[in-house]
């Protein structure tokens, strides 16, 4: 990474700007680009529903910060899940999102996964998830206006 960015653990007061940052890739994630289709999924990312999945001993999530910007954030669900890992347009390509798949990945091994992790994948985001060597298990998939990849890691 080129540049130096604070990663931290994220706290309910982030949850708009996480839901911000989320909601400015939209293009990206749903499979029309006004995100007609996906009201659902796309109400999953309103700052009440993240505020409580940050609330939620399930979820562990971290943010990167580009100083004062929110410039990515990952979070783990059940301990396997790859639940989110999302970083702003601005931010694309520089690492910001393997350091936190990586810093995702190493708490949930202490927390004692044993190496296993899944993730749905947008097609965007497939040659990321590829390239941090996980696989697909299963074909494209479209539900609530989104389309997916299931992945798997095994370590």
């Amino acid at each position: 990474m080129s540049r130096e960015f604070e990663i931290r653990p994220a706290v309910a007061d982030d949850a708009s700007a996480i839901s911000a940052l989320i909601l400015s890739l939209q293009p990206y994630l749903t499979i029309e680009p006004d995100g007609s289709g996906a009201e659902e999924f796309l109400a999953s990312l309103s700052p009440d529903i993240i505020r409580r999945n940050l609330q939620d001993e399930n979820y562990c999530y971290r943010l990167a910060f580009d100083g004062e910007a929110l410039a990515g954030v990952v979070a783990v669900r059940s301990n396997s899940h790859l639940f989110s890992l999302y970083v702003g347009s601005p931010w694309h390509g520089q690492g910001v999102g393997r350091r936190l798949w990586e810093l995702a990945r190493d708490g949930a091994l202490a927390r004692g996964n044993p190496g296993n992790f899944t993730v749905n994948s947008s097609t965007f985001a497939e040659a990321m998830y590829r390239h941090l060597g996980f696989t697909a298990t299963g074909p494209l998939a479209e539900m609530h206006g989104i389309r997916f990849i299931p992945m798997r890691l095994d370590l």
